[in-house]
């Protein structure tokens, strides 16, 4: 019998594959990380800082090359929206970030389900 599963919203998505992306920094330190991984945690950190204060500056104060990573292992992973968007200006990724996350989310889902 096949199992059912529940979609899951993308902000659920990210606080749940980020914290298990989280457990594992903590457990092993972030040398040991796939780059998947590495860019899940670039989008959780700016989702944490756009979510919690509204802006990239908490985000930069907790991972201060989020988005450098992330533009980098986006265009390594072939993932042209994640590219695209860490490409921005600080300026630009904070005004579109909330018009961008589900696209975001759904490429990097697609991404690391096709590498799982």
């Amino acid at each position: 019998m096949k199992k059912m599963t529940v979609p899951i919203d993308n902000e659920t998505w990210i606080i749940e594959c980020g914290d298990t992306v989280i457990r594992k920094i903590a457990e092993h330190g972030n040398a040991i990380l796939l780059p998947i991984e590495l860019l899940i945690y670039c989008l959780w950190v700016a989702d944490y800082g756009m979510r919690n204060a509204g802006d990239l500056e908490t985000a930069a104060d907790l991972f201060p090359d989020f988005q450098m990573h992330a533009m980098r292992i986006g265009h390594e992973l072939n993932l042209p929206v994640t590219s695209e968007v860490f490409s921005m200006t600080r300026d630009e990724l904070e005004r579109g970030y909330f018009q961008r996350f589900d696209e975001l989310c759904n490429e990097i889902r697609r991404s690391r389900n096709g590498a799982s």
